[in-house]
């Protein structure tokens, strides 16, 4: 056995180490949480133990592993916060220890011959995410000492399930990026087009986005944006503002109009969120390019025969600012046959340590006209090989012909 309990403080020592074992990391965390409550019963020498963790939109209790209460694990059962024993402990947010348990504390486990029980809340942040309590199904009087041990557990529960919480919401914010970047890129006469996104963190996505679409006038739609902060919210705030923008980019004939509703459309609905967004109209002929940019960097034109320069592009404040800002406007600027538009976030020229006017430069240097797919490439190998920080959203648009719809 690892210990005994009141054994005295010579025992102490291992049954500490027997719930803050590392070896227990190395573990995926369902596997964790159950060989956790193993060596829970075993040092307390309790015949129930389980973990309940907080659905915080329910305010619910939801059984997730246990030993002896198996039953109760299988149906995912939900206790209600202040309910019963668990909901108890997640309410006060302090350890409970009932020596005598009566059907009035908690019906259910008094019902399956619980007749004493040490419960104490999960912590994450200073708030509570779940309970962690054990049984005996005789009389027992617990010490202060199995009450620590106890919280060390669920200290040890804590950052598994955390750790498994951060898990989901990096799958989730991954399947919800992919679910709204283009799985391919339109096709669209006198124009080639190729996109990169690259995820600059653990989280595997972020707020950065592209589209392409093609309206019903004719005129083709681009758009790169990026919204403040990395994960699953600056996805989901992304995803409704490339949903909000296609709409009214459906009523707007004028990119800097619709960049003006999307801006009150952050403020009624994602206040606290800022975002940049480049949104440009290239015409049915694909001769000419409007643009508007809410503080977006300026695109990159490269023409035959010149050298690639940003466009001379006056920069409106970014959405979000606030419920007051001036006019935004569009520029219209000529697409040559031949040329390359190139529109990017900025985790592709910032570097820690220089001015983003030297990343800009850099691309510059590197961005030649040619096919759209050959220029992504290209810059990708020359620019984002040392990219390591930020997310990267590249569109390459290359004037084939001029088109006569």
């Amino acid at each position: 056995m690892i210990g005994v309990r009141g054994s005295g403080s010579h025992e102490r020592l291992p049954r500490i180490e027997a719930v803050t074992d590392a070896t227990l990391s190395q573990l995926d965390v369902n596997d964790l949480l159950e060989e956790l409550l193993d060596r829970v019963r075993e040092v307390l020498r309790v015949d129930t133990a389980a973990i309940l963790l907080l659905d915080v939109h329910a305010q619910q209790l939801v059984a997730t592993a246990a030993k002896g209460l198996k039953e109760e694990v299988r149906q995912g059962s939900r206790i209600p916060v202040g309910r019963g024993f668990a909901g108890r402990i997640a309410r006060e947010k302090q350890p409970v220890v009932l020596n005598n348990v009566t059907a009035a504390d908690d019906p259910i486990l008094f019902d399956r011959g619980a007749r004493s029980l040490l419960g104490v809340p999960m912590f994450a942040g200073g708030e509570v995410i779940g309970v962690l309590h054990v049984g005996c199904l005789r009389p027992h009087r617990f010490t202060g000492e199995d009450v620590q041990l106890l919280q060390l557990a669920a200290d040890r529960a804590s950052l598994a399930s955390r750790n498994r919480a951060s898990s989901i919401d990096r799958t989730a914010a991954l399947a919800l990026q992919r679910s709204l970047l283009p799985t391919h890129l339109p096709d669209a006469p006198g124009v080639d087009m190729a996109a990169r996104y690259v995820p600059g963190h653990d989280a595997g996505v972020g707020g950065d986005w592209y589209d392409v679409f093609t309206l019903p006038s004719g005129w083709l739609g681009v758009v790169i944006g990026d919204v403040s902060g990395h994960g699953l919210s600056s996805a989901v705030v992304m995803g409704r503002l490339r949903s909000a923008l296609r709409a009214y980019a459906l009523v707007c004939d004028d990119p800097a109009d619709a960049l003006t509703l999307l801006d009150r459309k952050i403020h009624h609905f994602e206040t606290g969120n800022l975002a940049t967004v480049l949104y440009a109209m290239i015409s049915p002929d694909r001769a000419t390019i409007q643009i508007s940019l809410a503080g977006h960097l300026q695109p990159i034109l490269a023409t035959p025969g010149h050298p690639a320069d940003t466009l001379n592009i006056p920069v409106d404040l970014p959405l979000g600012i606030g419920p007051h800002q001036p006019a935004r406007q569009h520029t219209e600027v000529a697409f040559p046959s031949g040329a390359v538009l190139i529109c990017y976030t900025d985790g592709l020229v910032e570097r820690r340590g220089e001015i983003i006017d030297v990343g800009i430069e850099r691309l510059c240097s590197a961005v030649e006209p040619g096919p759209a797919e050959t220029v992504c490439a290209r810059l990708m190998a020359t620019l984002a090989a040392e990219q390591a920080t930020d997310d990267i959203a590249l569109l390459a648009i290359h004037a084939t012909s001029k088109w006569h719809p």
